[in-house]
């Protein structure tokens, strides 16, 4: 991290990784990480219900991860900022070695 963060740089990151912290955020965007969706199509993928993703999807267009695109009368989502990929790998990438070295001195049983 960088040395001259200021208070307000260190409030808008600690923003960012509670954006970050919720698991369905995640769920949406792991959906769309493979290219732009409908809700209808996020709905079906996550299991949750309509109200539910489309209140997600406001949250994070309103902090720019993801973008909105309208056709007609459908709306469509895509990733508005990719580094978000980035830390979510090497979070994930973290918690499978760590994952893997539980099982191990649990002997798999965990």
């Amino acid at each position: 991290m960088q040395e001259t963060m200021t208070d307000e740089m260190l409030e808008l990151v600690a923003q960012r990784f509670r954006l970050l912290s919720d698991p369905m955020r995640l769920r949406i965007l792991h959906h769309l990480q493979s290219g732009e969706r409908s809700v209808g199509q996020l709905v079906e993928a996550t299991g949750a219900s309509q109200p539910n993703v489309s209140k997600h999807l406001s949250t994070l267009k309103m902090h720019g991860l993801v973008k909105r695109r309208q056709e007609g009368n459908m709306a469509y989502f895509s990733i508005g900022t990719p580094f978000v990929f980035d830390l979510c790998n090497s979070v994930c990438t973290n918690m499978q070695e760590e994952w893997q070295e539980r099982q191990s001195v649990l002997g798999g049983n965990g």
